[in-house]
Order: structure tokens, then sequence, then C-alpha cells
């Protein structure tokens, strides 16, 4: 399988973090949930968090990789948020189901093995899963949230 970031130069945190992730994503062991805070076009605040592995079959990630494209939310997103007009979307993915409405806020039960992973930067990000905070000069506010995927509970 090639890699979207084979022989990149990647010159930012958060491309790297991605190129690390890239062939897990793509082959199943690994299911990546990234959080990305940032301006559209029209310079509103936009935040998405956003299922990688499925992102991988539906973009071109060699353009994201070589910098000629910005990865940014969209509203078919997991979960998707507009800070200036108050927009809220959320969508399920072919990895996972979305939980939005619950007392402990926003959660992800991947598909494959029906763990919930928990996007709560106070609280435990649940079994399997890693929370990654990522400094980079692309984007506002990004966190990573790989979740190692298990068979079926």
């Amino acid at each position: 399988m090639l890699l979207a970031s084979t022989g990149k130069e990647l010159k930012d945190n958060f491309l790297q973090a991605l190129a690390e992730r890239e062939e897990a994503n793509r082959d199943g062991k690994l299911s990546s949930i990234i959080y990305i805070r940032d301006y559209n076009s029209r310079h509103q605040e936009v935040s998405a968090y956003i299922d990688y592995a499925y992102r991988l079959t539906t973009d071109d990630f060699e353009a994201y990789f070589s910098g000629k494209k910005r990865l940014l939310p969209r509203k078919t997103d997991l979960s998707f948020y507009n800070w200036n007009k108050n927009v809220v979307s959320s969508n399920p993915s072919p990895n996972y189901e979305v939980i939005a409405e619950n007392s402990c806020g926003l959660l992800f039960k991947n598909k494959m093995d029906g763990k919930i992973i928990n996007v709560n930067p106070k609280v435990y990000p649940g079994d399997n899963t890693t929370r990654t905070p990522v400094k980079t000069n692309l984007y506002l506010h990004m966190v990573i949230y790989d979740h190692i995927v298990g068979r079926e509970p």
C-alpha cells in the first residue's frame, strides 16, 4: 500500500502526527479522531471531530501532506461547530456513531469494538484510547484521539 505521506517533507507537527498514524488507520488497526479548531475561508471560527480513517478514503491526502491544501472542518464530519453562527451538526461515519445527547457530553462509539471515546479533556478518554494534544502552527487548536481497535465485545 502506497501511503500519501511517503516521500513528503512534513514541515509541521500536525502533518508529522498524521503521517505517523496513516498506515495504521488505513489498515484498521488504529482509528483516530482528529479535533481541529481554526478559521474557515470566511474568517469564522469552526471546529470538528474528524474520522481520520474515513477521510483517508474520501480525500486526497497527498494534497494535505504536500502543503497544497489544508485539512479543514466540514459539516459532514463526526461533529462540526461554527462558533460565529452557532451552527452544530453531527454525522455517523463507517467507523463511529455519535452520541451527543447525554450527560457526559459528546461521545463517539467505535462500530468495530463498541468502545466509547470520550473527548472531554478533563476525563479518561476510554479503553484503548489516548488523547494527544498537538502543537501546530497550522491551526488554532488540535488534538488527536487514537483508538486501538479491538475485537467486537
